[in-house]
Formats: structure tokens, sequence, C-alpha cells
């Protein structure tokens, strides 16, 4: 029942930027950690960033300092500005989220069906 659809993928050259979006909907009741995470072809699905709903960060070593990962809680939505993409950045990214229905509920986690995002070198 509860949706995750992202948007912004794209082809674009090394060195440039994409903004990917992430919209959370149906029946929600809050939402902790939202974030990206991307898996290449033949790849493992790997960490790219994660935000709490109090605005604490994590990155890989590799997208720190070129990734920027934003949110707008009340909007159940997430952001990721990526720029000085290389080549090696291309993936499928996919929204995650945990996410509570119910005030006594418990927290699971949802995925969208991902973006593709490819640099060209």
């Amino acid at each position: 029942q509860v949706q995750l659809v992202e948007s912004g993928g794209g082809l674009v050259q090394a060195g440039g930027s994409l903004r990917l979006s992430c919209a959370a909907s149906g029946s929600i009741f809050s939402i902790n950690a939202m974030g990206w995470y991307r898996q290449a072809p033949g790849k493992q699905r790997e960490l790219v960033a994660v935000i709490t709903s109090s605005g604490i960060t994590n990155y890989a070593d590799s997208m720190e300092g070129r990734f920027t990962i934003s949110r707008d809680t009340a909007k159940n939505t997430v952001t990721l500005q990526m720029n000085s993409l290389k080549p090696e950045d291309t993936a499928v990214y996919y929204c995650n989220a945990d996410v509570r229905r119910a005030y006594s509920g418990h927290y699971y986690s949802i995925w969208g069906q991902g973006t593709q995002v490819t640099v060209s070198s």
C-alpha cells in the first residue's frame, strides 16, 4: 500500500550533475530514515546516503563530498544532489524508507522501483 517513486535519472557526461527525487505515498504514520542505494550491472546493491527524520546523514566514502542528501519530512520526500559525476557512478539508484503505518506499529523497509543514472566518459 505504501509506495516510493523515484525520478530524475538520466544520461550525463562525466563531471556533470543530476538531482534525484523520491516521494513516499500511501497510508503512512511516520518515516524514520530515508535513503538512496545503487546497483550496477553484476554488482551488489550498495549504500549511497541515508538521512534520518532528525536530519542526521551518512554517506558512503566514495560519495561524500560530491553527493548531498536532503529531505522534506513533512512532505515525505528525499532528494539526492549528485555533482562531479564519474562513469563509475553509473547504476540504477533506488530510494529506500523505513515506514511506520500506525502509532503503535513497527518500522519496516520499503523500496522504490529505481531510476537509471548513466555517466558517459
